[in-house]
C-alpha cells in the first residue's frame, strides 16, 4: 500500500502562471500553466460550437490536455458574473443546484506520442439561473492553484428579436464594415428603465478581443416595449475583416494544405507553415473557413486522438517592420495577445516569426497588430463580403436577484455560404 501510494504522488507544480507571475484569477479564457494545452469548452457535442447553452437544456463539455505523464487531482467550480464579466456578488446557492466543487475524473493517457500528455474531459454541471459564468479548474484542495478558466453563457429566452435591413449606402464604409440592425421586443417583461437595466453585447467569430460591450440603443419605445439598435457610422460597426488563413496538420505522414514541410529529425516534429505575406489592399477572395476556430483530428492512426501528436508549428510573415506588436492569433490561443503568441522580427529574413506547440488538427489563424497608430487588420485587410458569425447577448438586471441575467441570445451569419 505504501509503494502504491508513493507511485501515485502527483508531480509537484509551480504556483506561478505561464508568464511566471503568481496566479490571479482572470474572468477570461486563460491557461495559467504552460503544460495546460488545447482547452476547449463547447456546447451540443460539437467543439466548433460556442460555449453558449439554453437554461432548459444545458449541454456544455470541457476538454483539455496536461502535458505530463502522470494524472493529477483537478476540481472545477463555477462563478456567476455580470454582463461585463465583473463578479456578480451572488452566493453559490443562488445559482448552483449542488455544492460548487466538482472532481474531474474522466481522463485518458496519450499513446506512443512524442510528448506525453493526459487528456481530461468534464461535463459542466447545470446552473439555476441564466447569465455569464466562468468555469475555473484548480489543483487538489487549493482553490488558488488555478490551472485554467473559461467563460460560458447560459440564456433563458424572455425577449424576441427582429432583424432590420442594412442601412449602409455606397462608399468606403460599405467596403470595410458589416452592419447589424435589430430590435429587441420585451413585451413579456416589466422593465422599468430599459436604458439602465438592459445591456447588449455583440461578439464576432467567438472573439473576446474585439467584442462590442454595452452597446447603446438608437431608440427606446416604452409603449411598444421595443429597443431598437441601428448603427449609422463606422464607429458602431464591425470590420468585416478577411477570411481566415488556415493550415492542415491532421496528418504528419502526408501534411495537408499550407504546410511547407515537416522536420521529423527532432521530436516533437517541427512543422513549417508556408511563408505568408500581407493581404491588405488585395481583392476579396471567397473560400470557406472555420471562422477562426480549429478542429482536432488525426488521420495517421484511424482518427484515434490518443495517438495525436503535439507539433512545434512555425509561422513566418514576410513584411517590413510595423510600428506595433504583431501576433498570430485564433481560437487555439483563446484570442489572447500575449508573449506566447507575439511574433519577433527577423532582420535576416525580413519577416516576423513565431512558433507554437499545437496538437494535430486543422487550424484557422490571422495576424493581428496591436498598435495605437496601425490598424489591427494591417496584414489581413477588411471586406464587407467576408463571412462572419455574430452573436447578440441581451442582459437584464431585475430587482431580484441583483445580477445581470442573460434573457436573449441570437446567432446570425453575415454572408452565409
Amino acid at each position: 500500500l505504501l509503494l502504491l501510494a508513493s507511485a501515485c504522488t502527483p508531480i509537484a507544480q509551480s504556483s506561478l502562471n505561464s508568464q511566471g507571475n503568481p496566479k490571479t484569477l482572470q474572468r477570461s479564457d486563460q491557461a495559467y500553466e504552460p503544460q495546460i494545452k488545447t482547452v476547449q469548452l463547447y456546447a451540443a457535442g460539437n467543439p466548433l460550437n460556442p460555449a453558449v447553452t439554453n437554461l432548459a437544456q444545458q449541454n456544455l463539455m470541457l476538454e483539455f490536455d496536461d502535458l505530463r505523464n502522470q494524472n493529477d487531482t483537478y476540481y472545477a467550480k463555477i462563478l456567476h458574473c455580470n454582463y461585463n464579466w465583473t463578479e456578480s456578488g451572488l452566493q453559490d446557492l443562488d445559482y448552483m443546484t449542488t455544492y460548487n466543487e466538482f472532481p474531474i475524473n474522466t481522463y485518458e493517457y496519450s499513446v506512443d506520442t512524442h510528448i506525453l500528455y493526459i487528456h481530461y474531459k468534464f461535463a459542466v454541471p447545470p446552473v439555476r439561473i441564466p447569465g455569464n459564468y466562468v468555469l475555473v479548474v484548480y489543483r487538489g484542495s487549493n482553490k488558488d492553484d488555478i490551472i485554467l478558466s473559461r467563460r460560458f453563457m447560459v440564456y433563458n429566452t424572455q425577449i424576441s428579436f427582429t432583424q432590420n435591413g442594412n442601412l449602409i449606402g455606397p462608399g468606403r464604409i460599405a467596403d470595410l464594415n458589416q452592419q447589424l440592425n435589430f430590435t429587441v421586443d420585451y413585451e413579456n417583461l416589466n422593465i422599468m428603465n430599459p436604458l439602465t437595466d438592459v445591456h447588449v453585447n455583440i461578439r464576432q467569430n467567438q472573439r473576446w478581443d474585439n467584442q462590442a460591450s454595452n452597446v447603446k440603443p438608437s431608440f427606446v419605445r416604452e409603449i411598444e416595449k421595443e429597443i431598437e439598435y441601428r448603427f449609422f457610422d463606422d464607429t458602431q460597426m464591425f470590420k468585416g475583416g478577411n477570411e481566415f488563413r488556415f493550415f492542415d496538420l491532421r496528418s504528419l505522414v502526408y501534411p495537408g494544405r499550407n504546410v511547407a514541410y515537416v522536420d521529423k529529425k527532432v521530436k516533437p516534429f517541427k512543422a513549417y507553415i508556408q511563408k505568408d505575406k500581407s493581404r491588405d489592399g488585395q481583392a476579396y477572395a471567397q473560400y470557406n473557413d472555420l471562422d477562426g476556430n480549429y478542429t482536432l483530428d488525426n488521420l495517421d492512426y484511424n482518427k484515434n486522438m490518443a495517438y495525436a501528436n503535439y507539433v512545434d508549428v512555425n509561422f513566418t510573415l514576410s513584411s517590413p517592420p510595423v510600428k506595433g506588436d504583431v501576433y498570430v492569433a485564433g481560437a487555439f490561443n483563446y484570442w489572447n495577445l500575449n508573449n506566447e503568441n507575439r511574433m519577433h522580427y527577423d532582420t535576416a529574413q525580413s519577416a516576423y516569426t513565431a512558433n507554437m506547440l499545437l496538437k494535430q488538427g486543422w487550424y484557422d489563424y490571422q495576424y493581428v497588430v496591436k498598435s495605437p497608430t496601425v490598424s489591427p487588420y494591417a496584414f489581413e485587410g477588411s471586406h464587407f463580403e467576408t463571412e462572419n458569425l455574430y452573436e447578440i447577448f441581451v442582459y437584464y438586471r431585475p430587482f431580484q436577484p441583483q445580477a445581470d441575467l442573460l434573457i436573449g441570445y441570437l446567432r446570425l451569419e453575415a454572408n452565409p455560404r
